[in-house]
């Protein structure tokens, strides 16, 4: 039996004894509310996956707000059936009711829920009505409880969801569980904006040149108007295109038009735009457009608004120089990333993703590849406010399975939905430059079936968005013939997973290919690749943060490929890609004690993915009697000079093959200092110094005021330093957290690949000399005291201040 049967959930409605939303008495006056309706879910986790025979007792259900995610709470455990690709996590099937009302004037509007992303099989219910079900659990959805719903102060709604990722395995990396990202509740008129008609382009820019600095553009508004009620109604629209800083930069009026009852209509309006302030890497300038309906007496009466965030940017592929934004060609210097964060699991804290992108963009990484599957909008949000590309993705299969339960299941009748409920929802974002229909999909050694497949997806981008180009991430391409027999050149941009010999050959076979490496791994030889082939338009690392699942061998919950361990400390290597990638002088020394072995040719389908860490950044070797240790220092400058004790070991000029600088050094005890230097005036410098016993904690957050809102967090630091205060980098100490005052800890975590320890406690032990504490506040004003203690060890404080939003 796949649902809840109608009189169980009758069952469960009746049980509200209490509402825990009241929706806004304004809600049934303006033109378009918007409810958040995060707060206050009752949730019970399932005890028998499969079983639609749960105790629906009041007192077994526990109160949580969304988004949410109950598998991140453990237990990590080898007989949890997602196994190691989902991070050995426990699954199952989660149910969640929320009670509210709705104001007896609400009675003749349109109400509708929206999530943003439910982890998976979902299936919702208003008073007993089943809604839908939503098999993906990537994509945003939404349902009408128009209707369905009782109206009053006295009468109470319960929404109803069930989340199912009881069939397991079926993913190769963690997902997560429950509704795990944002819900709102929206009411309208019934004559409305259709649900994701609005879209806004610009397919007319005056860029600036040498002698002319003042720019211009068109900017497009294209929307729709759904007729609900029972009458034909006349509509116009007026729309206003705001600036970066708020001011009118545009307006239109569109005379009315009659929209018969049941009917939509569709308007097309082109704005004249003076004085552009375009979005760029660097300065990312957002305009927002506001599209009002008018209806009623001389179309006068505003009976339902929009905004929606929109940039004013050119960008394309160019076949012999690969990518151009504004005018300027340069690489996209990419990197792949999941979805979760770490201890937070797939319900991730905005501040918690800016965290990770700015030390990403220290890194010099200008773009995300959302690996596989859609994004959360409001990361998209983000990257479009700090300036990042995005390439944006659908799928990690199609027909053919790479789990016993992923999306091969749902692919024939889900996935054109899925793709254009998607680019619908995600196409005014600027920050996305490229939609991929799918990476390493196993269907391409079938070409017939492949091409019809891939044909079709391509068919729903460009009906959705004829805007941006298509890609896919190929794999093993000259194996399944795709640059032969036609599959490759269906795409816009044609895009291949690691192997960059043979996408440069495939570009050189057809030089109108435009080419672009969509994963990628570390090695210089990768590197060179874009470096030095003009065509070669930019690659994504695989990864630049270690994510949850898909881990080398047990007991490991992930791998170490990323620049980032999952905590968003860089590990050594990610300064080698630094000194390729960043603009800024940088330097940075490590101990090198082996060789790594080169990234797989494929990463995740190789017999051995065991790693072996030979780069350390410190100058604290196992063995501190004299013995000679390679040092290698990366930077981007013309000169780096090497100091043992302040003794000079030489200097070394920069590499044209962006090689490392290395030296062989007999070990001493004392500092290790590099110095960068441009035109012989130092601009860089970087110290190792060897640790003692380990002697104290000490605390740094990342964030000294926090907001009482879900999506701010500050990470606490906890470094064990000796009695000088250098980090000691094997400290493995046990460390104790504790907060009090205006906030909580609300996770802990150490980037510890190999540790089972529950992310949700107040104790965790280092890893490298370090763990974290991260912490929310939980009041609008006041202080936090964050405390950190352990046996043999002096403890440390930090003092963290809880403001206003």
């Amino acid at each position: 039996m796949k649902y809840l049967s109608g009189l169980s959930v009758l069952a469960l409605w009746a049980m509200a004894s209490s509402c825990s939303s009241v929706m806004p008495p304004e809600a049934a006056t303006s033109a378009r509310s918007i409810t958040s309706f995060d707060a206050d879910w009752r949730f019970l986790k399932g005890d028998q996956p499969g079983s639609e025979q749960v105790n629906f007792a009041d007192n077994s259900w526990r109160v949580v707000n969304v988004p949410h995610d109950w598998s991140i709470e453990g237990p990590i455990d080898a007989k949890n059936p997602t196994g190691l690709g989902g991070a050995f996590m426990p699954s199952g099937i989660g149910w969640y009711r929320k009670h509210f009302r709705v104001p007896a004037d609400t009675a003749n509007r349109r109400v509708f829920i929206e999530f943003d992303g439910v982890m998976q099989n979902s299936d919702v219910w208003i008073n007993g009505h089943h809604l839908g079900e939503r098999p993906y659990g990537y994509v945003s959805f939404r349902y009408e409880l128009t209707g369905k719903l009782k109206f009053g102060d006295q009468a109470a709604n319960v929404l109803v969801v069930r989340t199912n990722t009881a069939a397991q395995p079926a993913s190769r990396w963690y997902t997560g569980a429950g509704i795990y990202r944002h819900v709102r509740l929206i009411t309208t008129d019934p004559v409305h904006l259709d649900h994701g008609s609005t879209f806004v382009t610009t397919p007319e820019i005056s860029l600036p040149t040498p002698t002319k600095r003042e720019t211009s553009a068109t900017v497009r508004v294209q929307t729709s108007v759904v007729n609900q009620s029972n009458t034909a109604r006349e509509v116009a629209l007026h729309i206003q295109l705001l600036d970066p800083a708020g001011k009118i930069a545009g307006t239109a009026e569109i005379p009315a038009k009659a929209i018969g009852a049941g009917q939509t209509v569709a308007f097309d309006q082109p704005i004249k735009v003076a004085n552009v302030r375009l979005w760029e890497l660097e300065r990312p300038q957002l305009y927002r457009a506001v599209v009002e309906v008018l209806s009623g007496e001389k179309s006068g009466q505003t009976v339902d608004n929009e905004t929606v965030t929109f940039g004013i940017r050119e960008a394309r592929f160019e076949a012999d120089t690969g990518f151009w934004l504004n005018g300027k060609n340069f690489k996209i210097k990419g990197v792949c990333l999941h979805h979760d964060a770490s201890a937070f699991g797939a319900a991730v804290p905005l501040r918690a993703w800016e965290r990770r992108l700015e030390a990403l963009r220290e890194l010099g990484v200008n773009a995300i590849r959302i690996s596989h599957n859609p994004g959360d909008p409001a990361f998209l949000d983000l990257c479009d406010r700090m300036g990042f590309l995005v390439m944006a993705e659908m799928f990690d299969c199609w027909t053919v399975a790479k789990n016993p339960h992923d999306y091969h299941e749902y692919f024939i009748d889900w996935s054109k939905t899925d793709t254009r409920d998607t680019v619908r929802r995600d196409r005014n974002h600027p920050s996305i430059f490229a939609w991929s229909a799918g990476n390493e999909i196993h269907d391409t050694p079938k070409p017939d079936l492949a091409k019809k497949i891939l044909s079709g997806l391509v068919d729903v981008f460009h009906q959705n968005d004829p805007t941006r180009p298509v890609t896919q991430g190929l794999f093993r391409p000259n194996v399944s013939k795709d640059y032969d027999n036609g599959l490759a050149d269906l795409l816009d941009v044609v895009g291949q997973n690691y192997r960059e010999n043979e996408i440069l050959a495939a570009h050189v076979q057809k030089p109108a290919r435009k080419i672009i490496g969509t994963e990628n791994g570390h090695d210089r030889r990768v590197w060179l690749a874009l470096r030095d082939n003009a065509p070669y338009a930019g690659q994504f690392l695989w990864s630049g943060i270690d994510y949850l699942g898909e881990g080398a061998q047990a007991p490991s919950i992930s791998a170490p490929f990323g620049l980032l361990d999952r905590t968003g400390t860089p590990r050594a290597r990610a300064f080698e890609r630094q000194s390729w990638w960043s603009e800024k002088p940088m330097v940075h020394a490590t101990r090198r004690t082996g060789r790594e072995v080169l990234t797989p040719t494929d990463p995740g389908y190789e017999a051995d993915l065991r790693h072996r860490q030979v780069l350390f950044s410190d100058w604290t070797p196992r063995d501190l009697q004299p013995h000679e240790e390679t040092v290698e220092v990366y930077s981007n400058c013309e000169s780096v000079e090497l100091f043992l004790n302040g003794k000079s070991l030489g200097a070394q000029p920069l590499n044209s093959d962006a090689s490392p600088r290395s030296w062989k050094v007999a070990f001493a005890p004392g500092s290790l200092q590099a110095v960068a230097s441009n035109q012989g005036k130092v601009v860089a410098t970087h110290e190792l110094r060897t640790a003692g016993p380990a002697a104290k904690i000490v605390l740094t957050t990342d964030r000294p005021k926090l907001s009482a809102t879900w999506d701010d967090v500050s990470y606490v630091t906890a470094t064990v330093v000796d009695a000088h205060g250098v980090a000691v980098p094997d400290a493995t100490q046990s460390i104790t957290f504790k907060a009090t005052g205006a906030g909580q800890v609300v996770a802990v975590d150490s980037g510890d690949n190999g540790s089972h320890e529950p992310f949700q406690a107040s104790e965790r032990r280092a890893f490298q000399g370090r763990c974290f504490a991260i912490v929310k506040a939980n009041a609008p004003r006041g202080r936090i005291r964050v405390t950190a203690t352990s046996a043999g060890l002096d403890g440390g404080s930090i003092t963290i201040e809880a403001v206003a939003p």
